[in-house]
């Protein structure tokens, strides 16, 4: 399948870096913006997940969910045929872009 599709060829052969950009904003990205957040008047976490944590456990909790999670993806990527492990690294660098690029939203929002 991979041979047909040259986009999937080229994301492969990247898969290191997608692995680096997932841990970079899901990991490192969200927990820094997320804990400078919230240290700034009227900014709160509303993540469903998150906010119970922090509120009971402090951000520690938070950063070992999201190493638990980053592991586990690993995991279930480590077992995952070819091209379609690609996903995981993939759905982890968009969504950890999108989240600190909201977070940053929301500090410039709390600053300005």
């Amino acid at each position: 399948m991979d041979g047909r599709h040259p986009q999937i060829r080229w994301l492969q052969q990247r898969q290191s870096a997608l692995w680096a950009l997932a841990v970079a904003g899901f990991g490192i990205g969200d927990m820094v913006t997320t804990s400078v957040g919230l240290q700034l008047s009227g900014v709160v976490e509303i993540g469903p997940v998150a906010a119970p944590l922090i509120e009971t456990f402090g951000l520690w909790a938070m950063a070992a969910v999201k190493t638990a999670l980053l592991a586990g993806s690993y995991g279930v990527w480590r077992v995952c045929p070819r091209p379609h492990r690609l996903g995981i690294p993939l759905g982890l660098a968009l969504v950890g872009g999108v989240v600190t690029g909201w977070n940053l939203l929301v500090i410039a929002a709390a600053v300005g």
